[in-house]
């Protein structure tokens, strides 16, 4: 299988027949090497409703005949938009044929704001996907801050590789991150939502030499780049 990082939180992962995308945020992102039209993809994942992990969901879905998977108001949503959608919740699992994704909880807010109408809707609670397939088992944390049931995820599942945030101020820096790769047993981390505004630049490769000094292998990928997922 093949991961791509395409920059801040989103990831594709592939397998040549199948493929699915989480948090596509590519139009408006200033460090992204691909553009929404080039995604191919079944499935997108969605880890809550803001901008920089949606962007493009609705574009995708549309291109690709594509299903948006994520919390039930936020898949609500979609569904008004004519999109298919597979509305989920909190602690439940879908099998999407070829992996399964079970939707796990996340400390952070999650809305859908509008500028021009000065509103701001309401989009579920947000979450993590924890994604079997092949074999591999990957947990995708979404937004989140450092919060004590990783370790219950990490007693209960055999994860493999850790998709991690450590651009701190919105969510947990690379200190927390570091405990979290411990508490989930992480075998690999591969750190995300950093480096692509000001508010948020980290060193992820300073990141990843802290995970070697704790026999984690660590993947600090830039945008665009790609890493072969083995079990």
């Amino acid at each position: 299988m093949n991961l791509v990082f395409h920059g801040h939180s989103c990831i594709q992962i592939s397998n040549g027949e199948h493929s699915m995308i989480i948090d596509p945020f590519l139009s408006g992102n200033p460090v992204v090497k691909t553009k929404p039209e080039d995604i191919k993809v079944q499935y997108i994942l969605l880890t809550h409703g803001h901008a920089d992990h949606t962007a493009d969901a609705e574009a995708i879905a549309r291109a690709n005949d594509a299903t948006i998977v994520a919390n039930f108001e936020l898949a609500t949503y979609y569904s008004w938009k004519g999109l298919k959608t597979i509305g989920m919740n909190i602690g439940g699992a879908v099998d999407l044929g070829f992996a399964k994704a079970k939707l796990v909880h996340a400390f952070h807010s999650s809305s859908i704001i509008s500028d021009e109408s000065q509103s701001i809707i309401y989009a579920g609670m947000p979450g993590g996907f924890i994604i079997d397939w092949n074999g591999i088992t990957l947990y995708h944390a979404g937004d989140t801050s450092l919060f004590g049931d990783m370790k219950m995820f990490g007693e209960l599942h055999d994860i493999d590789y850790a998709i991690l945030p450590i651009g701190d101020f919105y969510t947990m820096g690379p200190n927390d991150a570091l405990i979290a790769a411990k508490w989930l047993q992480a075998k690999n981390v591969i750190p995300v939502h950093h480096s692509t505004f000001p508010g948020i630049m980290q060193d992820a490769a300073a990141f990843t030499e802290q995970l070697k000094e704790q026999d984690i292998e660590g993947f600090a990928l830039q945008p665009g780049e790609q890493l072969v997922l083995i079990k």
